[in-house]
């Protein structure tokens, strides 16, 4: 049975900024490597082809610490010589930016038609060359990992269909043969096994500072808003600290609000109106939704029970999505409790209630209708149930939650113990001042963890259980 919500007056906890971490060395990369090639054994091929580019750039990143940023880029892993970094132009300055590449682990060579269009092409080799020189031929078996695999509901040959350019995809082929070059990027990304969808102590460090950083900007944000500001003047009050963005920033105020993905375009903030809006960096999201008011009456009539009918609702399903953030819980389970408690008539929740974040913003998900796939300890979700109504518009508390088991648990707190102690701050808060069902098991990592004012020009009133 779902508890009673109350709205309260309560000042907003007050925590220590997580500091950056110490960024991962070469050992990191090398031991991801090792299991990549591992992998690539046990699947039996021979070369994996890893492409990347300035929007689909997480797997490279998470392999060796390199982000190609406006270039395409691919990292060449054969079984018996060092990977090959193919860089265009301006890349090769950037190489340095890979612990492994640094320490001469990693060779490179340039290939110019990676790089932007009219800049220099007069020193490269073709690219069929330079892959036929990494051993790719008749009888290779080549995978191609990019941002995403298939299945057999989306296309009628899962197994070859590459989601990298034409032009590389075609080149393998004409090398290897069709039928030896295939989509691997599962490896990486699949839920249930994907290398890179388990998170370690020393990674769970990295994530709790980029949300420490995101969810203090959006806090920022809240309480700087006021009537008659542009949506310029908001942004400005973030003071973001330059980190990679995972996504555009977006606030959609007045008749912008349905488009969800707009971002400011000099609105000013109405009373009255709803108001989503986000900060996303690598590693992290924090997204609000409400309406910008005092309280109720200042809502159009309709809307006025807009906490009893909708915000309050989803803040009990919050709970009990909480409550379920252990491992071992099928992904299935968590998606039909929150097709009970919100049912799609009324809160329209259309997207995965959840997904695997990294420094994509949607990696992957166990969390879909009929999932089996278990949540894991190591697991780093991002808590994204998303409402819609043409009533109430929406409301949201969109954060990053990491699932450990008591040995990640007692790993963490070895290893980064003042993580552990911010993490154990903000599940009191959740518990003691919230009333949130919080298992041991869901690790908060956002410092605005619990707290989703629905009416944002008086943000410390907000919505508690029990």
């Amino acid at each position: 049975m779902s508890k009673p919500i109350r709205l309260i007056e309560t000042e907003w906890p007050d925590y220590t900024a997580a500091p950056l971490p110490v960024g991962s060395d070469a050992a990191v990369y090398r031991r991801r490597l090792q299991a990549t090639r591992s992998r690539m054994e046990l699947a039996g091929f021979d070369t994996l082809i890893v492409y990347a580019d300035r929007e689909h750039f997480g797997t490279m990143v998470w392999l060796t610490g390199f982000d190609p940023r406006f270039e395409e880029a691919l990292l060449v892993v054969s079984k018996d010589r060092l990977p090959l970094f193919i860089v265009g132009n301006e890349c090769e300055n950037y190489l340095g930016a890979s612990p492994m590449c640094a320490a001469g682990e990693i060779r490179h060579e340039r290939y110019q038609p990676f790089s932007l269009i009219n800049q220099p092409r007069a020193d490269s080799r073709q690219l069929a060359e330079i892959l036929a020189g990494e051993g790719i031929g008749s009888g290779s078996r080549v995978g191609v990992a990019g941002w995403k695999y298939f299945t057999e509901g989306e296309h009628p040959d899962p197994a070859h269909a590459i989601e990298a350019p034409s032009f590389i995809a075609d080149t393998l082929r004409a090398l290897a043969g069709y039928d030896a070059v295939t989509n691997q990027t599962a490896m990486f990304m699949n839920p249930l096994d994907g290398l890179r969808t388990i998170a370690d102590a020393d990674d769970i460090a990295l994530f709790e500072h980029a949300n420490s950083v995101v969810s203090r900007s959006v806090r920022a944000m809240i309480f700087a808003m006021r009537e008659g500001m542009s949506d310029f003047e908001v942004l400005q009050a973030a003071g973001m600290n330059g980190m990679p963005l995972g996504c555009h920033p977006t606030f959609c105020t007045g008749d912008s609000a349905p488009l969800g993905l707009a971002g400011p375009s000099g609105n000013t903030l109405q009373l009255g109106r709803p108001l989503s809006f986000n900060m996303c960096v690598w590693r992290a999201n924090c997204c609000r939704a409400g309406w910008l008011a005092h309280g109720a009456n200042d809502l159009p009539e309709p809307s006025r029970d807009y906490v009893e009918a909708f915000a309050g609702p989803y803040v009990q399903a919050l709970d009990r999505w909480f409550s379920m953030m252990r491992p071992g819980v099928s992904g299935g389970a968590v998606k039909a409790e929150v097709d009970r408690l919100l049912p799609f008539d009324k809160f329209g929740v259309f997207l995965n209630p959840g997904h695997l974040i990294d420094t994509d913003e949607w990696l992957s998900s166990p969390i879909f209708q009929g999932s089996q796939m278990p949540l894991r300890s190591g697991h780093v979700m991002q808590v994204d149930i998303i409402p819609a109504s043409p009533v109430y518009f929406s409301t949201r508390m969109e954060d990053t939650i990491v699932i450990a088991d008591e040995s990640l648990r007692a790993e963490l707190k070895a290893r980064h113990p003042g993580v552990h102690a911010r993490i154990m701050a903000r599940t009191s808060f959740m518990r003691d001042g919230m009333g949130f069902d919080v298992p041991d098991s869901m690790l908060p990592l956002s410092d605005m963890a619990g707290i989703a004012p629905p009416f944002l020009f008086n943000p410390e009133k907000l919505i508690a259980l029990g």
